[in-house]
């Protein structure tokens, strides 16, 4: 592979690396780097052989800074398995797996991912969360933010909320809210060049300096939502210092409270990625709020951006609900609907038209509904259901959403790797002697989503738009 680079980024680097430049563009001559990243509050409820038999499958290797990462040979191709559908990984390039490593998320965390898409750090945080806490993954762009919330749906994530709004609509709704931040912010990607070839051609010294303006603008208002004590990580796939080293530092010049804990640099040459930089801050746990750049205190954002309580009428919910719980029973008996409300936690149901979800309230009730209205919400929580005049159907999320013992109350349909390829294309499979009603399709004891059984035949209810061709 050989890449035509510009010479003004030859120059740039050439002034940033001094004397590793020349090894570093020789890492432009070599193969782009492939990973995957193991989704454990999945696989860690089945057997313990399917992650060896997953390394082995795909002569996977060990990414060193993520302990769930592995690099694989392109010829692999681990997309292509149904175990990918199945949630049991997520495709991530393996630099761009340290940003959440450095921002170490725990369960019962409460975190913003502010420019989500296509959903890497957010699943990566979700799998960390381990089911606990909340996370609100955002991105602005509405056709990203569809592939951030089928990758969210993918993961059976239940505890995440996919929202698409502008940073600052965020910082008025959620001032001084969040104990963790992920801001992966739309940069120049330099350290794309051998992923994406076409993003040589987007570059320049001008876009350079408009994407470190943008950054700065998002990482102003992203502030904002932080809580004393917390934690923030920014992160780009660039490698010049004015995206990077510099906008930290216009960053903490504008807020005082904050403090720089760590950077730290994957470079192409030196390590096996495509590239990364990420810097770790904290915002002081005492003292006055800072004011930012714009005078506004934090208090005054918070005042301004409280929605007013509302008398939201439940008795919807509550029917679909009702609804809900009578397909439950029938799918897994009476403690199939005890193990998911206590899977799920704390939170209330919520209807978006026909569809039923359950909102997760987070940590002592933090979220409050009302702090969704007027937001473009593309996934509150779980989707739980389809409500018909007077029944449920299960959604395709409920099934990804199910692992260990509650995947094994309802009626299952285990699938060799040939079945199950056949299943994603949409097929109707033979089931006989299973029960009649709906039955959950599985592979290496994860589900793949639903069919029901009629007489022997499993009618296919893998949603069309995910069907393989």
């Amino acid at each position: 592979m050989s890449l035509i680079l510009p010479d003004p980024f030859i120059e740039q680097m050439r002034r940033q690396l001094q004397e590793e430049a020349d090894a570093f563009f020789r890492s432009y001559q070599q193969p782009r780097t492939h990973g995957l990243r193991f989704h454990m509050h999945k696989l860690s409820s089945t057997s313990p052989s399917l992650q060896k038999q997953l390394v082995e499958l795909f002569d996977l290797t060990p990414v060193p800074w993520c302990s769930t990462g592995y690099y694989y040979p392109e010829q692999s191709r681990p997309g292509k398995h149904p175990l990918h559908a199945a949630g049991a990984y997520y495709i991530q390039e393996p630099s761009a797996m340290s940003a959440v490593e450095l921002l170490g998320p725990e369960p019962g965390d409460v975190i913003l991912d502010l420019a989500a898409a296509p959903g890497g750090k957010s699943t990566h945080i979700a799998d960390k969360l381990q089911g606990q806490g909340l996370l609100i993954a955002n991105e602005i762009h509405p056709a990203r933010a569809k592939i951030l919330s089928e990758n969210i749906e993918r993961m059976g994530i239940a505890n995440a909320i996919v929202v698409c709004a502008a940073p600052q609509q965020l910082a008025d709704r959620f001032p001084r809210f969040f104990d963790k931040m992920m801001i992966d912010a739309p940069c120049s990607g330099e350290g794309m060049f051998r992923k994406d070839p076409n993003a040589i051609h987007e570059w320049s010294p001008s876009h350079v300096e408009m994407c470190a303006a943008r950054q700065l603008d998002i990482l102003r208002a992203a502030v904002t939502m932080l809580k004393p004590g917390g934690r923030l990580a920014y992160s780009t796939c660039t490698f010049n210092e004015l995206e990077n080293e510099q906008t930290v530092a216009a960053l903490l010049t504008g807020f005082p409270n904050l403090r720089l804990l760590r950077t730290e640099r994957i470079w192409p040459h030196r390590k096996q990625g495509e590239g990364h930089f990420v810097a770790v801050l904290a915002m002081e746990p005492d003292g006055e709020p800072s004011t930012g750049q714009d005078g506004c205190s934090e208090k005054a954002i918070r005042d301004k951006g409280a929605p007013a309580k509302s008398k939201r009428n439940a008795k919807p919910e509550q029917e679909a609900m009702r609804l809900f719980a009578r397909l439950a029973d029938t799918i897994g008996g009476a403690g199939f609907m005890a193990g998911l409300q206590h899977a799920l936690g704390d939170g209330e149901p919520l209807l978006f038209g026909d569809q039923l979800y359950w909102l997760p309230s987070g940590p002592a009730g933090s979220l409050h509904p009302e702090l969704l209205r007027g937001l473009k919400v593309l996934r509150p929580g779980l989707h739980l259901a389809g409500i018909k005049k007077d029944r449920a159907e299960p959604s395709h999320a409920l099934a990804l959403a199910l692992r260990g013992a509650l995947a094994e109350l309802p009626p299952r349909l285990a699938l060799t790797a040939g079945l199950a390829e056949r299943y994603l294309r949409g097929e109707t499979l033979e089931a006989d002697g299973a029960p009649n009603g709906w039955t959950l399709a599985t592979l290496a004891g994860l589900p793949l989503g639903w069919g029901k059984v009629s007489g022997g035949t499993f009618k296919n209810h893998y949603p069309k738009g995910l069907r393989w061709p």
